[in-house]
């Protein structure tokens, strides 16, 4: 990483947590599970080169340092962990395929590096610091780019046997559905991420009078999740049609963990959960409506993550302060 960590590790540095999304990467120095400091970059995508990517990681790294010294760094990634947490098996949205993220990241910054699933680290912070912390059993849903999230018991985050657990957005929801970028079809994140909520909305761009036209100025490919809540809450009829078009798939696939799982708690989080009830009251609804055995049990209460978007960044500079500290 150059001049921005020389020397490597150092207790009084800086603890960097990075949220390797789908679009872009967010990084952010965080300070007692505050995020006190940020950095946002363009994600490459899935087809470049590896080292496209992982040059917008250190950009972003180094932006958050400004010079100072770095800790540790701890990476959420929008894809497949192994159960060592050092490989990015597949990554539906990024170009990794068995690629050793961790060792290799650490070895170019010279200081220690975690690695985990993205809504894996979210889990782990909310677990550790937000909505499901005390809570005996958790389900753990991050809805952005796609979806993904985690099941905590006992307070701790289960990964699974291979490390791959809570990839809750490749659920089968309808067969032979929508093609997803997994390679299968008909996956739950087909129906009710943050690509489904855009992909209806760029649709009426340019189509019917809205104000997500002059949010994308005009460039339907440039609308983004943000834009079309934004519009929704100014009472923009396009982008509430999108919150429509998600519907009752939320509770669809809410209503399936749940009788898997039987949590005392859902937590939901990622960048399409800012909308809110917008989201979460449909959804509510929908679980009431389709759990197995509703008449004859109370449905959990399913509730927005405490730490927002930035859940996962934190979580993952969780696991690299732990990554620094063994004892703990």
């Amino acid at each position: 990483m150059g001049t921005a960590v020389p020397g490597g590790f150092d207790d009084g540095g800086v603890l960097v947590g990075v949220d390797i999304g789908g679009t872009k990467v967010l990084a952010g120095e965080v300070v007692e599970g505050r995020v006190v400091r940020t950095a946002t970059h363009h994600t490459p995508g899935r087809r470049v080169a590896v080292s496209l990517v992982e040059d917008a990681l250190t950009a972003a790294v180094e932006e958050v340092a400004g010079g100072r010294r770095v800790r540790a760094v701890g990476l959420a990634a929008a894809g497949f962990v192994d159960a060592a947490a050092e490989h990015v098996v597949f990554a539906p949205h990024l170009p990794w395929t068995g690629d050793p993220v961790r060792a290799r990241l650490a070895d170019r910054w010279k200081v220690p590096v975690a690695l985990d699933n993205d809504a894996t680290c979210a889990a782990v912070a909310e677990a550790e610091l937000g909505a499901a912390r005390g809570v005996t059993s958790a389900v753990v849903i991050t809805l952005g780019t796609g979806i993904g999230g985690g099941l905590v018991l006992d307070g701790r985050v289960w990964r699974g046997a291979g490390g791959m657990a809570g990839e809750f957005g490749h659920q089968q929801v309808v067969p032979d559905g929508r093609a997803c970028e997994c390679g299968q079809s008909g996956c739950w994140e087909q129906y009710c991420s943050g690509s489904a909520l855009v992909r209806f909305a760029r649709k009426r761009v340019g189509v019917e009078p809205t104000r997500l036209t002059e949010l994308c100025g005009g460039q339907p490919d440039q609308l983004t999740g943000p834009m079309v809540t934004m519009a929704a809450e100014e009472g923009d009829l396009v982008a509430r049609q999108a919150f429509g078009a998600i519907g009752e798939w939320p509770g669809i696939g809410i209503a399936g963990l749940v009788a898997a799982s039987d949590p005392a708690l859902v937590v939901v989080g990622g960048g399409v959960s800012a909308a809110g009830d917008r989201l979460l009251a449909p959804a509510r609804a929908t679980l009431a409506e389709r759990l197995v055995g509703g008449r004859h049990r109370t449905p959990p209460p399913v509730v927005p993550a405490a730490l927002g978007p930035s859940a996962g960044l934190i979580g993952a500079a969780v696991l690299a302060d732990r990554s620094t500290s063994p004892s703990r």
